[in-house]
């Protein structure tokens, strides 16, 4: 079981199954949607998704033909991604409240990429904040 939620916690989701691989998405959309250098991302199966509360408090934004961006009204994050007539559902996976379990395939839309992000470059690592 996989459940995930917004920053407020009054929108909640579960998937029944498990993550395949993901993606970090760089695309310029992901990057603006998130304020962030990238969007990690994995499709869950439509029928295997469901929301177990806060539903009336998503919003969607229709980024581009037929994606629609659901995000929590009250806190603003955004929890998936969804094109109605796919048979998937994109996971933000920064709303996981279970740990994710496999490994990212690949770094996508790296010609959008941040030029101050580089995903190949090691840095320092801390526990915590500075």
């Amino acid at each position: 079981m996989i459940g995930g939620s917004c920053l407020c916690d009054q929108v909640r989701y579960e998937v029944d199954g498990e993550l395949g691989g993901f993606v970090h998405c760089h695309c310029r959309t992901c990057r603006k949607a998130h304020g962030s250098a990238f969007s990690t991302v994995a499709a869950v199966p439509r029928a295997s998704f469901r929301w177990v509360a806060g539903e009336a408090l998503l919003r969607s934004y229709e980024s581009s033909p037929g994606k629609f961006r659901r995000f929590c009204s009250h806190c603003g994050s955004h929890i998936v991604a969804d094109r109605p007539a796919q048979p998937t559902i994109l996971l933000r996976l920064g709303c996981l409240d279970t740990p994710a379990q496999g490994q990212p395939k690949c770094h996508i839309w790296r010609s959008d990429g941040a030029s101050w992000y580089d995903p190949d470059l090691s840095l320092t690592q801390r526990p915590e904040g500075l």
